[in-house]
């Protein structure tokens, strides 16, 4: 399995920016798909975003579409997610998982391994 760390999380004003980092522990992502997910309070774990280099593409939610960004260092041991113009409904915890294969599926099931999540809250 592979070992993730995200970091980056924090509080922000609506409208403000964050970037999240998602490290991978011993290897690199290029084998991978990488997903970015987010959980609030009371409500089930959605999809965000994705990065997959043997599917050579990116995906986005509609939600954050046009604010949010997906990226990785030259290396591709790190997966960033870059967002803009947070809203209040962006608050969440986020986390970033891969599984193998070339397809940005949108289903967490999917999805083998996990980081421990960083916390985003965006106030109002």
């Amino acid at each position: 399995q592979v070992q993730l760390v995200e970091s980056g999380g924090g509080l922000v004003q609506a409208g403000g920016s964050l970037r999240l980092s998602c490290a991978a522990s011993e290897r690199t992502f290029s084998t991978y798909t990488v997903g970015w997910f987010r959980q609030a309070p009371g409500k089930e774990r959605e999809f965000v975003a994705g990065i997959s280099w043997s599917g050579g593409g990116t995906r986005f939610a509609d939600s954050v579409k046009g604010r949010f960004t997906i990226s990785a260092d030259n290396a591709k041991t790190t997966v960033y997610l870059q967002m803009m113009s947070l809203k209040p409904e962006d608050t969440a915890v986020y986390y970033c998982a891969v599984r193998g294969g070339s397809s940005i599926v949108i289903d967490p099931r999917a999805f083998g391994s996990w980081g421990q999540g960083t916390q985003v809250t965006v106030s109002s």
